[in-house]
């Protein structure tokens, strides 16, 4: 099944406006948006500080909404995220069998495609083998406002 590309920019933005809302709130500025149906269907940012929780990353707080009106897998939604996932959240992506990731900034030093090289040669297979994976879209932009957030704290 081929998932539509066309609006990735679109939803990559309202992925940002939720990463804003973690800069905001002091979280470390990832956001996540799962699309379905043409329709967003879940939005979060990072709350592991808010929640003192350190499972509580955009892309499992917004996987755990778009699960609760859809059902425990989602073969035909699209997770946008602003940072790549890491490999737990890689994980629970997987279980989810979600139909496509799109992530803005890759992540050199816990995304899941950096761990994942160490131990094989094929990037996707922390992820279900039908999950469908760009990275890039707005790279800039996403990587800006984690460095300006790490650049704040030192």
């Amino acid at each position: 099944m081929e998932i539509e590309t066309n609006d990735d920019e679109k939803y990559m933005r309202a992925a940002l406006v939720e990463a804003r809302a973690a800069f905001d709130e002091d979280e470390i500025p990832v956001g996540a948006v799962v699309v379905a149906g043409g329709r967003i269907v879940a939005r979060a940012h990072n709350l592991t500080q808010r929640l003192g929780d350190v499972t509580a990353h955009a892309e499992m707080q917004a996987l755990t909404m778009a699960c609760a009106q859809g059902g425990k897998y989602l073969p035909t939604a699209v997770l946008y995220v602003t940072l790549e996932p890491c490999v737990m959240c890689a994980g629970a992506l997987a279980w989810a069998q979600i139909g496509r990731i799109v992530y803005g900034a890759s992540d050199a030093k816990r995304g899941y495609g950096i761990i994942e090289s160490r131990i094989s040669s094929d990037r996707l297979s922390l992820l279900h083998p039908k999950t469908q994976v760009t990275g890039g879209v707005l790279e800039d932009e996403c990587a800006a406002l984690l460095k300006d957030f790490f650049a704040r704290k030192r």
